[in-house]
């Protein structure tokens, strides 16, 4: 029976976004929804921001979605589960109307 049994190693390789906001993840999401879709989405529908503020346009999108995740909670509580991954990584804190 001890030929039967064997062990495999997996590994996998992913493509993170450059930035303040890749290595976090943002909260889970980019595992799902790839980064790449998301600016493919922002190019095609002429929506990238022309300045880089406190939320590019690619965190918008994703913070839009986790909002559809957390629909009980407000966007300051949705924005820090957004987030919550980046501890001692420096990340702009949008202000309420911000994020509105």
């Amino acid at each position: 029976m001890s030929s039967q049994l064997s062990t495999c190693t997996l590994t996998r390789t992913t493509t993170v976004a450059a930035g303040a906001f890749a290595p976090g993840h943002l909260g889970g999401l980019t595992q799902h929804i790839p980064f790449e879709l998301v600016d493919h989405v922002l190019d095609e529908t002429k929506t990238v921001q022309v300045r880089v503020r406190t939320l590019p346009s690619r965190v918008g999108i994703y913070f839009v979605l986790a909002l559809g995740l957390f629909p009980s909670l407000g966007y300051r509580r949705v924005w820090d589960k957004l987030v919550a991954g980046l501890s001692g990584i420096e990340h702009g804190l949008p202000s309420e109307a911000a994020l509105r």
